[in-house]
Formats: structure tokens, C-alpha cells, sequence
């Protein structure tokens, strides 16, 4: 993959297909190939150039000791956009990527076309705090979860019920988080510190689409609303049947949410 310096350091990209550019920014702990197994490929055939790209602290980009504030992320970002000279561009988010476009459509929106903001969030209540500190007392603890352990705990936080009542399916799911467990990017927690943005986003004035998943436990669908409700230009979908990877769970669904609000803009 070639790569891109910027902010300090070096990111990895991949582009593919033909057409208007559309920037996919992955969530925490997660390749940008991730997106290549539906979402490229729906968006190359529909017409669009596709850029993924690995966050720092996401091999092979740069993984900078500490943690990382979500400023540091948003300034990555916007500096492979300018390297690349793909502003303004479409832009799609996932989870802590979706934060990320928020705060790029705030700060760049000369560099913005329109932002899909999947599985996103403008603050953590209650529940989403001590979720959070608990993963970071976890990370300082130095203690290592036996990988099946893991791997029952990621899928009932990030898969739906409905998938996990599948036993064929749900046992997929489960070998995959047991094989990659322990892979991580603990300097991409310090990216949920970024305190209430709901404020801060009325300010935006780019078109947006935000997608909440139905089941999703990371990013529950009335987080995922304020984002909408705050947002000037910004409309709501809701996809049932999968929790906070939807992207991957119901890829159909989501792949047409996305094409149906990048058409429209």
C-alpha cells in the first residue's frame, strides 16, 4: 500500500475504482480494509472512486506512543485529503471514524461534499462512560483475556441477537474474534474524551446522513438521533437487525443507505 505523511506521520491508503472520491474513515481497532469486504465494492460499482486508509496506531500506519486525541485524528485525516487532493470529497464514517468526519465537516467543510456518519455519537451517557473506563482500566491493567473469553465478550457487545441466535453464523463470528484476538489500538481510546459535541454541531453545514443500527450497544440508536436532531442538514435512518458492526452484519442495507444519500448530493 503507499502511503501518505502527514500531521507527523505516515498512513497507509488504497484506492480503487473510478468516479467522484469517497473517503471511508474506519472505526477503533480496525483495518481500512475492513470496508473492502462490501462497501467498496458497492460504492466502485455504483460509480465512485473509493479511498480506505489505516488510523494511526493501525499497522502499517504509524502506531505513535500514548493516546491520541480525537484533534490529532481529525488533523491525520484532513491532511491525507489535501496529500491526495480529493477535496471536496464524500466522505463515509464508521463509529469513532464517523467522529472523526464530524469534526472535518466542522473545521474543513471547504473539503467536505456530503458525510454519511454511521454508528456515531455527539457525547456518552452513563452507560457508554463506564464502558469506556472500563476498556481503558482493562488496557492499564496490563491483563490478558483468554482469547475465547474475548472473543464471547466482542461479539455480544458488537453483533445483534439476531445474528448470534444463528448458531451457523454466530460460530463464524466467534472463531474470527478468537484468531484476532488481543489486536488493538489502545491510543485510539483516548478519542472518546472529547466530552459533549452536540453544540459544536449545529455549526456544521455540509449535508449529512446518520445511520443508527437497531441493536447497536456502542452507539445506541438515541445517541446516533441527537446527532441528527443537532446537525442542521441531517437526516435519520435506522437499520434493524444488527448491532454496532452493521456495516458487516447487514451490508445490503447499509450499502444502500449510503449510495441512496451520496446520489442525492
Amino acid at each position: 500500500m503507499p502511503f501518505v505523511s502527514t500531521n507527523g506521520i505516515r498512513l497507509s491508503y488504497h484506492r480503487s475504482g473510478r468516479g467522484e472520491p469517497v473517503l471511508l474513515i474506519m472505526g477503533s481497532g480496525a483495518a481500512g480494509r475492513v470496508w473492502t469486504m462490501h462497501q467498496t465494492p458497492a460504492l466502485n460499482e455504483a460509480g465512485y472512486e473509493t479511498i480506505v486508509f489505516d488510523n494511526r496506531g493501525i499497522a502499517p500506519s504509524d502506531a505513535p506512543p500514548g493516546e491520541y486525541s480525537l484533534a490529532e485524528m481529525t488533523a491525520d485525516t484532513l491532511g491525507l485529503i489535501e496529500a491526495l487532493g480529493i477535496g471536496p470529497c464524500r466522505i463515509v464514517g464508521t463509529s469513532m471514524g464517523a467522529v472523526i468526519a464530524q469534526e472535518i465537516a466542522l473545521a474543513r467543510p471547504d473539503l467536505v461534499h456530503c458525510a454519511v456518519l454511521m454508528a456515531t455519537r455527539a457525547r456518552s451517557d452513563a452507560t457508554r462512560r463506564m464502558m469506556q473506563d472500563g476498556e481503558r482500566a482493562l488496557t492499564e491493567s496490563g491483563i490478558t483475556l483468554p482469547p475465547k473469553y474475548e472473543a464471547v465478550r466482542t461479539v455480544l457487545e458488537m453483533l445483534s441477537p439476531a445474528t448470534l441466535n444463528d448458531d451457523a453464523v454466530a460460530s463464524g463470528w466467534l472463531e474470527i474474534f478468537e484468531l484476532t484476538a488481543g489486536q488493538s489500538a489502545p491510543g485510539q481510546q483516548g478519542v472518546d474524551r472529547a466530552g459533549d459535541r452536540r453544540e459544536a454541531l449545529r455549526r456544521v453545514d455540509v449535508p449529512c446522513r446518520a445511520i443508527a443500527f437497531a441493536d447497536d450497544l456502542i452507539c445506541p440508536p438515541h445517541l446516533v438521533a441527537e446527532v441528527a436532531d443537532a446537525i442542521p442538514d441531517c437526516d435519520y435512518v435506522e437499520i434493524p437487525r444488527c448491532g454496532h458492526l452493521g456495516n458487516l452484519e447487514n451490508p445490503d442495507a447499509v450499502n444502500t443507505a449510503i449510495i441512496e444519500f451520496l446520489e442525492k448530493h
